[in-house]
């Protein structure tokens, strides 16, 4: 595997940041992930203009775009793939010990590894840990994952891929990687951003391109929702068969076998859409 790592694609064995890079050192960094199948990337422009909203939300210095998009055509020219995760990462840069940021400029590393396509429908649980509304992390794709990491481990032991978290009011939030839908007599309905949730891109063009609406939901929605999807980068529109103990026959329902099929559709049409 070829690896961009500040300026240059290096081999996997050679790609190296230092030890003491503040991404590593206190989770000090931002990241996106992109879809490329066959070398072409999916809605890349909507993804750099987060990742430069998320480094201005920590203090970062805006990341040179220009150079982002080399690295990430480099990347993918050296490493061909039928379906690939890249993933864009920018760090602190090299800083001293602790919480301070050094002066020694940001780290930029663009990678990709192969994956597969999605199960059409999945599973998930509910966590009891929350999701900070107010944070100061709130709405940022930062590197700072680990919360992440331990509920979609709680999920894998129940047999889910997926964990959903309420925030500290018990309203519905959002997954550990993901956003999340629910159909109401027939409405598609999604977290508005305000509950603490990542604006994700998949979830921004699902909902213009389906129609769906913002609403501030009860956690317990899941309980009684007539059909549950997620969106995320690589799952695209993904329905959910079974909510903790719930199990939501017929999956993908007929809304969201809509859904899937209007996005696949006008993401096929369009490989770098506009929000406007």
């Amino acid at each position: 595997m070829k690896i961009w790592v500040n300026g240059g694609l290096h081999d996997e064995e050679t790609a190296r940041v230092s030890v003491l890079d503040h991404g590593l050192t206190v989770g000090d960094g931002i990241f996106e992930t992109v879809k490329a199948e066959r070398g072409e990337t999916f809605a890349l422009t909507l993804h750099l203009e987060r990742l430069t909203r998320s480094a201005r939300g920590l203090g970062l210095p805006d990341p040179d775009l220009d150079e982002v998009r080399r690295a990430c055509a480099a990347v993918l020219e050296a490493n061909p793939l039928e379906l690939g995760r890249l993933r864009i990462t920018y760090t602190g840069g090299l800083s001293p010990l602790g919480s301070e940021r050094g002066d020694a400029g940001a780290s930029l590393v663009v990678a990709v590894g192969g994956t597969s396509r999605r199960p059409d429908t999945t599973a998930v649980v509910t966590v009891p840990w929350t999701r900070n509304e107010r944070g100061a992390l709130t709405g940022l794709k930062t590197t700072s994952y680990a919360e992440n990491v331990v509920a979609l481990a709680r999920a894998k032991e129940a047999g889910a891929t997926e964990a959903l978290f309420g925030n500290t009011v018990g309203r519905l939030c959002e997954g550990t990687g993901s956003n999340v839908f629910v159909v109401l007599d027939g409405r598609i309905h999604t977290p508005p951003v305000s509950s603490g949730c990542l604006a994700g891109i998949t979830r921004a063009l699902a909902a213009r391109w389906t129609g769906a609406v913002e609403t501030d939901l009860p956690l317990d929605v899941l309980e009684t929702a007539e059909e549950v999807f997620l969106t995320s980068t690589l799952r695209d529109v993904q329905a959910v068969h079974r909510v903790d103990g719930r199990e939501l026959a017929g999956a993908p329902g007929p809304v969201t076998a809509k859904a899937m099929r209007i996005f696949e559709e006008r993401a096929a049409a369009d490989r770098d859409p506009e929000l406007g």
